[in-house]
């Protein structure tokens, strides 16, 4: 099932990997011209068109687009008792961490009366995107909502898709999330129509516009998404999940095969990669994600991912070689079992979250690590981070020079204006009659 990437005995450059790497992905650009027309409609005719697009490919269109009180109250009493735990237990180790990301003030004395203070704003209203397709997801609300929660956004809407079965309204499991999270706004649409709607609001409707968009979504998330960004923030372009184990042969192969699988299930496109030294523990697993991924529930969709040009077993000639692999495929999600784990999660510097030893899987960063599950994807932990209290938060300087302080460095912004050819620059110093070389 899993494809084979033979890299032994040849050191491949970096460009070389980008090109032979398993690698997952989606074309957000050949849905565009399909999701650009919906942005603009549902900018220029509100919840009418939303609810029209809904309609189309949810095949149902809710009531209103915002769920009532008394449907979430609802949801909220029904959920199943041991959920209601998990997601309770869920909460507060998320909270704690998220809770301790946030950054203090802090202020740069640079002379006598000239400083430099750094604030952390948070942004005023965000909207949430919770995906309700192929499964449903209540964890979601927690990793988008709790670090905005804890960043200080004083205003936010959910947004999930409508189900048929149960109303038009979205899975009630998401909306009693909401309830725990004392998120009372929530509406009941979906898809790029829902990204646009919280992107443009609805005077007619009383729905607000946000400042910016966050959470996972399919390719119409994604490119909605892309379409929107500059009118709001958007966190990211989030791609299929994905998972790399860097393992050597004192892995055990069934939790490999296992943790491989647990990403796959979420969809056909996920990409599940197992980087190793060691070509028996690579048959080792192999032979364990054909018998336990036949036996999981979601066998179809895990078994369509794993045999995917995407998912795949990379093997090398050592330890230092996986690691160099690793940090080329920047994973999502990246798990260690090596000997020395922890050592060898020190020399990783490209991935989402680190999941280090035999009893960290993914799962566990999935729902009740703590750390966020909304994580860059398709390479993208080169260069960026996952969702997190700081997604929620601007930097700004606040600058503040007395007449004193200004003068001592008048001299030096005349000559940077002049050097610049932008002499307003250094006239505006000029005209404040400071103790200033003008010929500087």
């Amino acid at each position: 099932m899993l494809n084979v990437t033979d890299l032994r005995g040849h050191t491949p450059t970096a460009a070389k990997l980008r090109r032979v790497l398993p690698r997952g992905g989606t074309d957000v650009t050949a849905v565009l011209p399909t999701v650009t027309p919906l942005i603009e409609e549902v900018r220029s005719r509100g919840v009418e068109a939303a609810l029209e697009f809904g309609e189309t490919f949810d095949q149902v269109r809710p009531s209103a687009v915002r769920v009532p009180a008394e449907v979430i109250s609802r949801a909220a009493a029904q959920l199943d008792p041991q959920v209601r735990d998990g997601l309770e237990e869920a909460i507060r180790r998320i909270r704690a961490v998220h809770a301790d990301q946030l950054p203090r003030p802090h202020t740069t004395t640079l002379a006598p009366g000239a400083e430099v203070t750094e604030v952390f704003l948070p942004v005023r209203r965000v909207g949430l995107y919770v995906p309700g397709g192929k499964a449903v997801y209540p964890s979601s609300v927690l990793m988008n909502a709790i670090p905005a929660q804890e960043a200080g956004v004083e205003s936010m809407v959910v947004c999930s898709p409508p189900q048929v079965e149960f109303g038009g309204w979205p899975h009630p499991t998401t909306l009693a999330a909401c309830a725990l999270l004392g998120i009372t706004e929530i509406w009941a649409v979906g898809g790029a129509q829902a990204v646009a709607l919280m992107a443009y609001g609805d005077d007619n409707h009383g729905l607000e516009p946000v400042d910016k968009v966050t959470g996972p979504g399919n390719i119409f998330v994604a490119a909605a998404k892309r379409v929107v960004n500059g009118v709001v923030g958007i966190d990211a372009e989030a791609g299929p999940s994905e998972i790399a184990v860097l393992a050597d042969d004192t892995a055990d192969p069934t939790f490999v095969a296992a943790d491989l699988i647990s990403q796959a299930e979420h969809d056909e496109q996920a990409a599940s990669v197992l980087i190793t030294p060691s070509e028996k523990l690579a048959r080792a697993v192999a032979a364990e994600v054909d018998r336990l991924a036949a036996e999981t529930l979601n066998s179809e969709r895990a078994i369509s991912a794993l045999g995917g040009a995407q998912s795949g077993i990379v093997l090398v000639d050592d330890l230092a070689a996986a690691i160099a692999v690793t940090n080329a495929y920047a994973a999502e999600h990246l798990e260690i079992h090596t000997a020395n784990a922890e050592s060898v999660a020190g020399r990783i510097t490209n991935a989402g979250a680190i999941f280090i030893g035999p009893y960290s899987p993914v799962p566990l960063g999935d729902y009740l690590a703590g750390s966020n599950h909304v994580l860059p994807t398709s390479g993208t932990a080169r260069f960026t981070s996952g969702l997190g209290t700081h997604t929620f938060l601007r930097q700004v300087n606040m600058i503040n020079y007395n007449r004193q302080a200004l003068e001592g460095v008048g001299k030096h912004i005349v000559a940077l204006s002049v050097a610049e050819q932008l002499p307003a620059h250094g006239e505006a110093i000029t005209v404040r009659n400071l103790n200033v070389d003008k010929e500087s």
